[in-house]
């Protein structure tokens, strides 16, 4: 089943922008999208929070996300987290189909 997460990666000093302008720059926001099960990979910047992005992941089941976290593109995604010193805020969101 399909599912969301929200991500909400915090720092200082602009630092979460330029971990997402890396993550865009380095072309690792595209090899995460052309991973089978992804749907959805995009960074958006909250207009109340300068020192915050917020990243819209989408995937087709658990076992994407599961094949994406032994990915090396997460061990990529975990130095870069580091390097700019952000903290992240995790939302899943289920997606309920009619019945």
């Amino acid at each position: 089943m399909a599912f969301t997460i929200n991500i909400y990666y915090t720092g200082e000093n602009g630092n979460a922008r330029k971990f997402a302008e890396e993550m865009k720059a380095s072309g690792l926001v595209e090899r995460i999208r052309a991973e089978k099960g992804n749907l959805r990979y995009e960074y958006f910047l909250p207009m109340d929070d300068p020192e915050t992005v917020l990243l819209i992941d989408a995937w087709e089941n658990e076992e994407a996300l599961d094949f994406h976290h032994k990915s090396p593109e997460m061990k990529e995604i975990a130095a870069l987290r580091e390097k700019y010193h952000l903290k992240m805020r995790v939302q899943k969101f289920q997606e309920i189909k009619e019945v």
